[in-house]
């Protein structure tokens, strides 16, 4: 998918490259963040025999507008686990995600899925259980609720045959949805406004992981669009 000639304005950028990076980011769970070679690294810290609690959620706290190019830089360190990115969230009544007055969230999937926020959450790298890991496939959802809204086919490799990055891309635009890993198209979507609720705008973006995956971020821009997708 080539996206270069969608993009307008270069709204916000994050090398995600050291602590000072991340000092407004919001981590709920338990982990730890470190920065070699320049590139942020992120882990679980508590034991993965916890299930759900022991995952996490890292926000961004930047309200992004609709319209727009989320790319980052990603590469897997340790697997089983998995990769989540949720995007154009925002409370069930309008709220900044991390208003004070949503219930508390510390990882646990059900409280972003069916807790008080409405999200679109990317799900890739999904290696954490053996069936996941046996017919590999990048998931999208639709929250709130747990709708399954697009699925398509995962090119990124283990951990053992992993490049140094991959450059992964979504473009967001009203209805219209589209998610490439380097280049290459996984899948696209288009909400019907109906079905699943009503069409999500703007919003945060939130990395998940599911213990005890490792993985390393990089390289974060948010482009607006030229025009909207149609």
């Amino acid at each position: 998918m080539k996206t270069h000639d969608l993009l307008d304005e270069l709204i916000y950028e994050n090398p995600l490259a050291s602590a000072g990076d991340l000092k407004d980011f919001r981590l709920e769970g338990e982990a730890a963040c470190s920065f070699p070679r320049g590139r942020w690294r992120l882990e679980g810290t508590k034991d993965p025999g916890e299930g759900q609690a022991a995952n996490l959620v890292a926000w961004c706290p930047e309200v992004f507008p609709d319209h727009v190019c989320i790319r980052w830089d990603y590469r897997a360190i340790q697997e089983p686990g998995l990769s989540i990115l949720f995007f154009a969230a925002s409370g069930r009544q309008g709220e900044d995600v991390l208003d004070p007055s949503l219930e508390k969230r510390s990882g646990p999937y059900k409280q972003y899925h069916s807790g008080d926020i409405n999200a679109l959450h990317v799900s890739y790298f999904r290696r954490k259980h053996p069936v996941e890991r046996a017919f590999t496939t990048c998931n999208l959802r639709k929250s709130h609720g747990f709708h399954l809204v697009a699925q398509g086919a995962d090119p990124l490799p283990g951990v053992a045959d992993m490049r140094e990055s991959y450059r992964i891309s979504l473009l967001k635009s009203g209805p219209h949805v589209r998610f490439a890993i380097d280049g290459l198209e996984c899948f696209r979507w288009t909400d019907d406004g109906q079905s699943t609720g009503p069409i999500l705008g703007g919003g945060q973006i939130g990395f998940r992981q599911m213990t005890p995956l490792i993985a390393e971020y990089a390289n974060l821009t948010v482009h607006r669009l030229k025009t909207p997708l149609t």
